[in-house]
This record gives structure tokens, sequence and C-alpha cells, in this order.
């Protein structure tokens, strides 16, 4: 790479895992590049056995099966080496501040191994792309439209322009639901971990665990009898949504979300 200039070596990484919750999902391929600032390259790739089944939507979309790496090391096995790779390097990749390096971070802390983006400096690309690349209404209306909207940031000209937009997309992409219920689920997709909306809850088997916090991984049963004042604070807060602040405050009176296939059992009867 000839246009960066490198006063320390940067490894650009990449990792496919099981799902997308970055604290409960596992690595299934590991990737990552380093570049030395005489242009110098070194590599180091795996497929991980990530000691959980891969669900058939992550295969889906990355095409690792279970028997893939049913053989290969763990991200544990695999670890130290890719500690030592990283170690005293600044980081690129692409969306890797959202969400790579925080799956990183989760398994290396499971690894018992303690390792922290911070002092590194973050070269994530896709954000210089969406920076660089205009991503407003008025890009949209221009690509889709073929036309510069006139009037931008005015409400009736934007409300017309994003109708107009989205008139445009379901004609152009044959791939798009033309339902609201379909194109809702496109818009926004929810990890099929997760308890509520945001996250903040997620499934782990039949226990719901915290996916954020000072109790992550923990069950909120375990929080509820031996945190119950954590229960509170979150309820008393402005800034978890309605169902987070729920869920907190039935644990509260002992009642827990049920998985789906408990519910569904229950109706049956």
């Amino acid at each position: 790479m000839t246009g960066l200039s490198l006063t320390k070596p940067i490894v650009f990484i990449d990792v496919e895992t099981t799902g997308l919750n970055t604290q409960q999902d596992r690595i299934v391929d590991i990737c990552a590049i380093k570049i030395h600032p005489d242009g110098r390259e070194e590599s180091l790739s795996s497929l991980i056995n990530p000691t959980i089944p891969i669900p058939i939507e992550a295969t889906g979309i990355h095409g690792i099966t279970n028997s893939d790496v049913s053989e290969k090391p763990t991200f544990k096995e695999f670890s130290s080496m890719l500690f030592n790779f990283m170690q005293d390097c600044d980081i690129g990749g692409f969306g890797v501040a959202k969400f790579d390096l925080s799956v990183l971070e989760a398994e290396f802390k499971r690894a018992n191994i303690t390792y922290s983006r911070q002092g590194k400096q973050i070269l994530d690309v896709q954000r210089i792309y969406h920076k660089l690349e205009p991503r407003d209404l008025n890009a949209a209306h221009i690509r889709y439209c073929n036309k510069i909207l006139e009037g931008a940031h005015r409400a009736q000209i934007d409300v017309r322009a994003t109708v107009d937009v989205l008139e445009s997309q379901l004609k152009l992409y044959d791939n798009l639901p033309h339902d609201v219920v379909g194109l809702h689920e496109f818009c926004n997709p929810k990890d099929p971990t997760w308890v509520d909306e945001d996250g903040k809850f997620a499934w782990s088997g039949n226990d719901v665990i915290f996916n954020f916090g000072k109790h992550i991984g923990e069950t909120l049963q375990h929080v509820y009898k031996n945190s119950s004042d954590y229960l509170d604070w979150i309820v008393k807060r402005d800034d978890f949504s309605s169902e987070v602040k729920t869920i907190a405050a039935n644990a509260i009176n002992g009642i827990f979300p049920q998985p789906l296939n408990n519910v569904l059992t229950s109706l049956k009867k």
C-alpha cells in the first residue's frame, strides 16, 4: 500500500460469526493483514471452531457450516497467536469499529486475554465511504429519481421526495418486499437472540442474560437475586426503552420472559 503513510503497523481485520450479537456470538472465520511502515505485509487467517452450533441463517450468509469448523482451532487456541500478531498495531477494517472489534474484544475476554481498542487508532473504511459519498435524501433522489431535489429541508418537499424514492426502489430492486411488514423486517433486522428490540437482553438457551453494562453475560434471574437495585436503576432511567424498562420491572416482581417455544407449548395445552 503506497498511499497510506504509517508510523507504526496497522492490522486490517475481518471476522465472520455465528450471528450479529457482538457479545454472545462467536467467530467462525478470521483474517488479519498487517501492513508495516515500510510497506511489507503479513497475513494471518483461519477458520475457527466457535464451540457452539452455527445457525442456518449465518451459514446462508458466509457459507461456513458446522462440519467446516469441527476440526479447526477454537478461538482460545488461536488467541495467543492473534494477540501477538495484533500487538502494538493500529486497527483497520470495513465496519470494524462497530462490529468486528467488539466481537474480538469479547472473544479475547472469554480467552482470558486482555485486549482493548483503547490507545489504538481505528481506521474504518466504511465510515470513510459514508462521509465522502453523500448518503442523504438529495443523493438518493438523484440516484433513484434522476434529478436534483429542489428546496430540500422543507418538510413537504422532503416527504414527497421520500415517497418518490421508495417508489423507484420498489421498481428497481426485485428482491425488495412490497408489503409494509416485509419492508419493516428488511429495514430493521433483529438478531434472533435478542429479547428486546435494542438488544439489551438476549437469550442464552432458555435464560435471559444482560447484553450490556457491568452485569453483561449474567442471567436476569441472577441479577434479580443478587443485585436487584440494578434493575431499579434501569426502571428509573430515561435512556432505556419502555420495553427494556418493562422487562426490568417484571423481573423485580419475579416475572421473567419465556422462550417462544415454551409459550407455544403452553398455548397448546
